[in-house]
Order: structure tokens, then sequence, then C-alpha cells
């Protein structure tokens, strides 16, 4: 259905191909995953599919193309609408219409279908993709994950014979990620959709793939082939699979049932394993011994207070009775599903949202009334596109900016750019960087004023797991400094990793708030997936379960 030919793209201005000797095929019918580190190329592979690479984004593409059979060098994105259906990263550009039900309609219209199938098709849809309740909503108002939903929606409406998805469950909470991987799987096996899907995320996709064609570094050849042998030798590789790995298992595990199956000696090893060895933040536990996380008692001054906050936009009341003490040196993640009020909250805190009712505090000033000049000493936020934040042409004027307007020592920002993001050039302009790339960046304005309460929206979406790493290690050392830092966040491992306390939020309210592992080993749906392996014992990450390994003995 999709061939690949010896392709290579290379955009205009650049020294060298992004990607080369792409040379694949994906079967009529199968789901095939493209992984790899951040910036080699995944993305431009799948705009080659529908066309946009090279006749929108310009460059060079050499070799060819086809998807059933039309050579996509010669015909337009227009004359491959009816059988791709393209879902990039960004929901929102996607859009066309204001309303749910009018954006999954709007592609039926201009392929000309008869209003019954269209109707049939939006009724289908919205129950495939739990939607039928927000139907007559307006797109503005929905969160990000919710118009995630809605944009793979509109895309699947036209029943396409081939589906390219580009981080379709980033902006998902699990139980959402499921339902939307679900419905990908029954569109193979039952309709014979052929999908092409880029994701980090791969803990939440790899048991779903036929093959993965690994793009292991920039004008680096794939290497193609299925999951587990791919996963042996790549770079990025998800939890389940770094736990096969530490322990030895051949063939690697791809699914927690699989692990699981085969976890019963490691967890005899584990049985007597000290607690407290893990990394620093990594909050060991074993089945006998539930030391809490959270910082010790007396707990410090808070740096910020919430005390019955409640917010109603748009006629839909978006938070419910909120409290919650924020102290220096504490990460929290909070958690729920799409719509809970994860986003609102973090707003209510940096002051562009005003309550409803309730308080909002971070020491004696009110966010809302309080002018952002001297607000950005008190908090800062990463919104969940970075990009928000930053306006200029290159990272050197966007340093500049940031130094001025926290009245800042010129080159503060600047020294924070390099040690985030070693080797960007001043007269880098941030459309040209990756996702991470951004996302530090954006980190690096943020902190330029030195707020001692740090926001982050999603702060993971489009990372890699190296990438990941780097972020982790960034806020550990920032929460040791004596910085509070708030994350809203879908990545159960990222909270594994990072978090000393979880707040779940559903429908506006707090539903529970407490250590990371209280929280999360008695959660299915936010338990990561070292947890659910090893249960009843009480590890979160692997980096704690190679910590408590006992030596192994050698003769």
């Amino acid at each position: 259905m999709i061939r690949f030919e010896d392709v290579s793209v290379t955009y205009d201005g650049a020294a060298e191909p992004t990607v080369r000797g792409i040379d694949f095929e994906v079967p009529e019918g199968e789901l095939v995953l493209l992984a790899g580190p951040s910036g080699v190329g995944k993305s431009t592979v799948l705009g080659a599919v529908s066309g946009l690479v090279p006749h929108f984004t310009g460059g060079t593409l050499r070799g060819r193309v086809t998807v059933a059979g039309r050579d996509t060098r010669t015909h337009k994105p227009r004359e491959l609408a009816d059988v791709v259906g393209t879902v990039g990263q960004d929901p929102l550009s996607h859009f066309v219409t204001d309303t749910v039900e009018d954006e999954l309609a709007y592609g039926m219209e201009s392929l000309g279908l008869a209003p019954e199938v269209m109707r049939r098709r939006v009724e289908e849809t919205l129950d495939l993709l739990g939607l039928a309740g927000l139907r007559d909503r307006p797109i503005a108002t929905l969160s990000g994950g919710q118009q995630q939903r809605v944009a793979i929606g509109s895309v699947l409406t036209p029943h396409p014979g081939v589906l390219v998805l580009d981080e379709p469950t980033s902006a998902l909470d699990p139980a959402a990620a499921e339902e939307v991987l679900a419905v990908l799987q029954r569109l193979v096996h039952d309709l014979g959709t052929t999908v092409l899907m880029a994701e980090h995320r791969l803990e939440r996709v790899i048991q779903y793939a036929d093959q993965v064609v690994l793009l292991p570094s920039p004008g680096v050849a794939p290497v193609v082939g299925r999951p587990a042998e791919v996963m042996a030798v790549s770079p990025v590789y998800p939890p389940v699979v770094a736990l096969g790995r530490l322990a030895g298992w051949s063939p690697l595990p791809l699914t927690v049932r699989d692990a699981r199956r085969r976890a019963g000696e490691l967890k005899r090893r584990l049985e007597n394993a000290p607690e407290g060895r893990g990394e620093p933040g990594d909050q060991p536990r074993t089945p006998r011994t539930r030391r809490r996380s959270a910082p010790p008692t007396p707990r410090p001054t808070p740096l910020g207070e919430v005390r019955a906050l409640s917010v109603t936009r748009s006629r839909v009341q978006a938070l419910r009775h909120i409290d919650l003490t924020i102290t220096p040196g504490e990460t929290i993640a909070l958690m729920g599903r799409n719509g809970a009020g994860k986003s609102t909250l973090l707003n209510s805190l940096v002051g562009l949202i005003t309550p409803t009712s309730g308080t909002v505090r971070l020491g004696e000033a009110t966010p809302h009334r309080t002018v952002p000049k001297d607000l950005v000493r008190k908090v800062g936020l990463v919104p969940q596109e970075p990009r928000d934040l930053l306006y200029a042409d290159t990272v050197a004027a966007e340093c500049t900016a940031a130094d001025q307007d926290a009245g800042a020592t010129p080159g503060t920002c600047r020294a924070l750019v390099s040690e985030l993001l070693p080797g960007v050039t001043d007269d880098t302009h941030p459309r040209d960087l990756s996702e991470g790339q951004r996302l530090a960046l954006a980190l690096a304005v943020v902190l330029t004023a030195r707020p001692p309460l740090l926001l982050l929206d999603e702060p993971t979406r489009g990372l890699d797991y190296a990438a990941k790493t780097r972020l982790v290690a960034v806020l550990r050392s920032l929460a040791a400094e004596g910085h509070a830092i708030v994350l809203a966040t879908h990545d159960v491992e990222l909270a594994a990793e990072l978090a000393h306390r979880v707040v779940l939020l559903a429908d506006g309210e707090v539903i529970a708030d407490g250590p990371t592992a209280d929280i999360v080993v008695s959660s299915p749906s936010f338990a990561p997936q070292v947890t659910k392996i090893l249960a009843p014992q009480h590890w979160l990450t692997v980096a704690q379960v190679r910590s408590a390994l006992p030596p192994v003995a050698t003769s």
C-alpha cells in the first residue's frame, strides 16, 4: 500500500539530507510503527506519504514514494486526500470549523459524500472515540487531549485506506490513548486500513505494531523488522523492554502481560533488596516498607496555596472546590483524564484565569491581580505548546527579550540555553528546533526570572526517552535548589521518576492527593509499567530496580 524506494529528502539551505536511504514497504492492512530519537526525520517520512513533503514543505525528494499506486512526486496532497488521512502533532492546525460535529463532517463534505452517509459515519466516529458527549461543544473549549481525538476522528470519517499519524497519543490520558489505539487496531484488523504511525511513547503502542521502522540517527538508513527484534538494537525503548534488557530476557517482552509471566526470578532477587538504593527522587519500595516520599515535616512555608477554588468557563465548571498547598523543593504531578481541569488549575496559579470563587495565593500575592513584571519572579508556566512563549526570529533575540522582561543581567537566559541546549547557535530560528529543543528554550526563558514556583503543562509531549531523561535531571536539580514544580501530565512514567506527590483530578475535583507510590500503585490507569510487572512489590522505575538488585556472583 505504501512503498518507499531509496528516498532521501534535503530541505532548502540544509547541507545534508534530513533522511536518506529510506527503503521499506507497508503492506495493506498492517500497522507499522516509525520509531527513533527526536530529530531523525520521522515527521519528514510521514509527510512524504501524504505529499506534504516536498509539495508544501519545499526541499528536494529523491527516490520514489507511492501510495495505492500513486506517485507522491506527481500527485499533490489534495490528489491523495481520498486515500490518505493525516493527523499531525498539533491538532489545532487541522481544524477548519467551530464545533466537534461540524469538524467530523467537513472532510466528507469536501469529498461530496451523501448526507445520509455522512450522518452515519459521524455517529460511528463519535462512539468510537468517546466524543458523543462533546458533539455540540466548540472546539476552542476542549482540552488538548479532546482536541486530539477530534482531529483523529475528522480523518477517520472519510474512511481513507491509509492513516498517517504523528504522535497520536501524546496529548491523551492513558484510558483515552487505549481507546484510540483500540480503534486503530480495529480499523487495521477488521477493515484492512493501513496505518503508519510515529510515536515516542513506545510503552503505549509497541504491542500493536506488525513491524517497526527504526530511524537510529539523522541521515542513517532505517532498520526494519519485527518489534522485538528491532527493540533489541534500538536506542529508544519503553520501560518493559528496559526491564527485559536488565533481566537478560530473550526474546524481549513487549507487553506487561508477557513480562509478568517471566518476572518470577527477578521478583525473588528483589525480595530482600534494601530500600533507599535508588537514584535521587526514584522513591524505591519493597514489599514490606512503604516510606512516604513527601518532604519531611515540619513543612516549610508554602510557596502557593489554593483554597476552595472553583472556575466556570463557557458555562462549564472546570474546577470545583480545589484545595492545594505547594511547598519549596516539592514536585507535584497533576494527573487525570482529559478535561479533568489540570490545565485550568495551572492557568489559575499563573494568573491567566480569574477564579469564579475561592482564592489562589503565591505568598502575599494574588496571581490574577499581580502585574506581569512582578508575577514572573514568583511563578512561571511552560505551556503545552512551548512555541506560544517564543515569538522572536532567533534564539539570541528570545534570550535578550527574556533578560529584559525578567530584569535579569544580560546573558542570563543565554547561559541557561547553553546548559539546556548545548550546541544550539544564537542565529537558530526557534521554529527550526525539535519539540524537545523548543521545550528547553521555553524553559530557559521562564527560568530567567528564577521563579520559585515552576509550572509545566504536558512537558514530555513530543520528547523521546533521552530528552525526557535530560528534562528529569534539570527538574530534579531545580527541586534540590528549592524550586517547587507542578506539572500536569499524562505520562505515568515521568510521574514515577520525578514526582514526590500525585494529585488526581476528575471532573474538576481532587479525588486523591498523596505520595507518588501510594497513588499510582493502587491505580490501574496511572501505574507505570514496572509497577504492573513487579506487583505486589512496589517498584516504580527501572532505575530503582537496577540500583536495588544484589550483584550477581561470578566465578
